[in-house]
């Protein structure tokens, strides 16, 4: 018993100090009554969520202690940060990193003082926490995180603390069955931990009024051996007994199934989807708080939920509940300024590398990361020397090559929601399998208990295991249909902003980029419709400020293998690839496309003339393809006007080109001319495009931008290109009205070329109606020029 009583002096100390940096600026240890003063002047902060972050802190230390476990603690509920930052103190670890926090009475001040205030620590988990890699601010993703984390770690166990509040969102449900794809064998575990405090800000968890029998039966059927620890009304177990024994013994219970399961099955005894241990447990909702005050209850109540007595500062009957709730700890019985903690506090840490602070999986750098052995991407392109001959698509060239990294690299996954076939990437199952733990039919096709391929129909599930896996340090693509990645994207938005601040932390080392493949494109979602077009996802990412995020919209398959082999190459980042699924011409080779990533976008040759008086340009693969068909006809029309093809690769938030190397206001005058009209067919919403050409174009009515504006069916390929604006026809038209505006052909001359595309259209809507397909000249064009 003196093991379970030095781990309630812990606790109690982690609950003080987690209290103090919510609450204190002075008179941190109490040492006279508490004054106005002493009280910080804006509170911040959550409490109720606290004890039951540090409650499992203490026992996860004492698996490492006496298991030699190799813990990583992700808190889903990261609003509780006090509590991580109070264990992170003790154990030394943010000390570390911030010298300032040194486990003595200055630490504590300074941690205090520190604790959301301007240019201290924040309010919640984040990149500068020591051992973090999941921040909890929009909640949902720490379950599908934690789960990606120990994929191919098979020594680490992800403790995953799960909040009742956050129990309730979408992605969390659908996270829970992240265990049918846990290989035993060759991964790691998670331990999930569903904490019920019983309230979120206003009002009761729907977790939380369940019953144990109703919550028993939800998560065995969700595949888990369930174990209950309940700590009562008000913490002390009630006629459940203490629940510091209950949660010891279910710990250690949890610990040895997962070395049972685990041991099996290295040991070459294979079983169907086993049956992982995971935790509920129930504490008060700001458990060893203020009971009560001014006739409110407090713990126990969504009252807990942040700052429990807001008026402290002024109002006395809340100050002397806050001193009487700060001194129900004894603090003084477990530190003083001289010698520090006591040792039974002390004694139930790890030390140095073991610290759960210290878990290298939360720091990328050579511990964890290492490059990837990539093939060559010449090899898997084809022919060009004649532009615009017909190909594969770029979807088969990337599965060529994705095979390739799959044969030769143990650190590498793809995630896709059920869409490998889809997407035409299933060149990778030469080389690998759907992993997959539930019972497997004589007939399903490449589904495996290992395999470096994950399909969910989870997109949200699929994102995060991504996240975990690469924010430990190895590599993963999550490939999507375009318009159903915007399900996943404020999930991306939060990505986008921990690596923000990730890359600012000295500390932290390199890990690879987040890399989407995005396909089936609306311009080919003509036989799905119109739910299935949505470009969007790429203005969102574009919107995110910072240097790390790049935009790649390759014209052709070898454009794409190009950009693809970039991507793989680079760390700390994201990068958004958008390239097609269906047969389309190639352009120009890998060698080529290479020269034309150093600037994101360049002058086609083939397709240009010298001094031209015109500049076509293309920005996605479907729209290049009509932007060359149009310059064609336009050549057709027009002989002597001469024309420049501008192919456009890469966009990000400060421009044309990759994110901290955009192309110059020079250099963009060399591609587009200074005073030329420009034609742009752009994949996305126009006005992306756009707001780009503000920091460049001088005369921007020289500009003419067209992309999907929102007009789609069930119809033609062609047709929804007409329909947007983005046909070969609307480039002749609107070329015609920008030479007629410059004077280089005639108003009539325009006007009766105009007419004539009119009549086109005309004949491409019969055409249509009666047969259902695009007319012959549109389906069998080759580029001729």
């Amino acid at each position: 018993m003196n093991e379970i009583e030095n781990l309630k002096k812990y606790f109690r100390a982690v609950n003080y100090l987690s209290a103090t940096q919510i609450f204190l600026q002075d008179n941190f240890l109490l040492e006279e009554p508490l004054k106005p003063e002493h009280i910080k002047r804006r509170l911040l902060g959550h409490w109720g969520t606290c004890p039951g972050i540090s409650f499992v802190y203490t026992f996860l230390n004492q698996l490492v202690v006496k298991k030699d476990a190799d813990i990583l603690y992700v808190v889903g509920p990261g609003h509780g940060y006090p509590a991580v930052q109070a264990n992170l103190f003790l154990e030394g670890t943010l000390g570390e990193y911030y010298p300032q926090a040194t486990v003595d009475n200055k630490g504590i001040s300074y941690i205090s003082n520190q604790f959301s205030w301007p240019y201290g620590f924040p309010s919640h988990s984040s990149p500068h926490t020591p051992g973090v890699i999941l921040e909890g601010g929009e909640l949902g993703y720490s379950l599908s995180t934690s789960y990606g984390a120990v994929l191919d770690n098979p020594d680490l166990i992800v403790a995953c603390l799960v909040g009742d509040g956050e129990a309730e969102t979408g992605p969390i449900a659908t996270a829970w069955h992240g265990n049918k794809f846990i290989n035993p064998k060759t991964d790691g575990a998670v331990l999930p931990i569903l904490h019920l405090n019983g309230y979120k800000i206003s009002g009761p968890t729907i977790f939380g009024r369940m019953s144990d029998e109703e919550l028993q039966k939800l998560f065995e059927g969700y595949g888990y051996n369930v174990y209950f620890v309940d700590g009562g009304e008000n913490g002390d177990g009630d006629d459940k007994g203490d629940v510091f024994v209950q949660m010891d013994n279910v710990m250690n219970k949890c610990h040895e199934e997962i070395s049972n399961i685990q041991k099996n099955a290295r040991g070459g005894k294979e079983t169907d989807n086993p049956k992982w241990p995971m935790i509920i447990l129930r504490t008060p909702k700001g458990w060893t708080g203020i009971e009560s005050v001014k006739g409110k209850k407090v713990e126990g109540n969504h009252w807990s939920h942040q700052v429990v007595t807001k008026n402290a500062r002024i109002d006395e009957e809340e100050r002397k509940a806050l001193e009487n709730w700060f001194r129900s700890y004894q603090f003084e019985e477990l530190f003083d300024k001289e010698n520090g903690f006591i040792d039974e506090v002390l004694s139930c840490m790890p030390k140095g590398e073991k610290r759960i602070g210290k878990n290298k999986h939360a720091f990328g750098g050579p511990q964890v990361y290492k490059e990837l052995k990539l093939p060559d991407p010449r090899d898997f392109q084809e022919d060009s020397s004649k532009p615009g001959t017909m190909g594969s698509s770029s979807m088969r060239r990337l599965g060529e090559y994705l095979n390739e990294v799959m044969k030769n690299n143990d650190n590498f996954r793809l995630f896709s929601p059920d869409e490998t076939y889809s997407n035409k990437l299933d060149k990778v199952f030469e080389s690998t399998k759907r992993q997959f733990q539930m019972p497997l039919k004589d007939w399903d096709d490449d589904l495996a208990k290992e395999g470096k391929v994950i399909e969910m129909l989870s997109e949200h599930t699929l994102q995060g295991m991504a996240q975990g896996y690469i924010l430990t340090g190895r590599h993963a693509i999550l490939t999507s249909y375009e318009a159903f990645i915007q399900i996943v994207s404020s999930m991306a938005d939060q990505y986008a902003k921990f690596l923000k601040q990730a890359k600012e932390v000295s500390w932290r080392g390199q890990i690879p980029s987040f890399t989407y493949i995005l396909t089936s494109s609306g311009w080919r979602q003509d036989h799905n419709g119109f739910s299935h077009q949505n470009p969007g996802f790429i203005d969102n990412m574009l919107q995110r400020q910072g240097d790390f995020i790049n935009v790649y919209l390759p014209g052709d398959g070898s454009t794409t293998l190009a950009v693809l082999d970039k991507c793989m190459k680079s760390s700390y980042g994201v990068n958004v690839i958008v390239a097609g699924k269906q047969v389309e011409p190639r352009w120009i080779n890998v060698d080529q496309a290479t020269e034309q990533l150093e600037d994101g976008i360049g002058i086609w040759k083939f397709a240009s003339e010298e001094d031209p008086d015109i500049v076509i340009s293309g920005a996605g693969d479907y729209v290049t393809k009509e932007a060359l068909s149009g310059l064609e006809l336009i050549k057709k029309e027009l002989p002597d006007v001469k024309c420049r093809f501008v192919n456009i690769v890469t966009l990000s938030q400060s421009g044309f080109g990759c994110a901290g190397n955009v192309v110059s206001r020079d250099d963009f005058d060399n591609y587009f001319t200074k005073d030329k009209p420009v034609i742009i067919n752009y994949h996305g919403y126009p006005q992306t495009i756009k707001q780009i050409l503000f920091d460049y174009a001088e005369n921007p009515n020289r500009f003419e931008v067209n992309g999907y504006i929102e007009n789609g069916s069930t119809t033609t390929p062609f047709d929804m290109q007409v329909r947007n604006g983005t046909s070969r026809y609307h480039v002749v038209q609107d070329a015609c009205k920008k030479l007629a505006e410059t004077g280089k052909i005639t108003k009539e001359k325009s006007e009766e070329i105009i007419k004539k595309y009119d009549q086109k259209f005309e004949e491409h809507i019969a055409h249509i109606k009666e047969h259902g397909v695009d007319m012959e000249e549109i389906e069998n064009w080759q580029w001729n020029s």
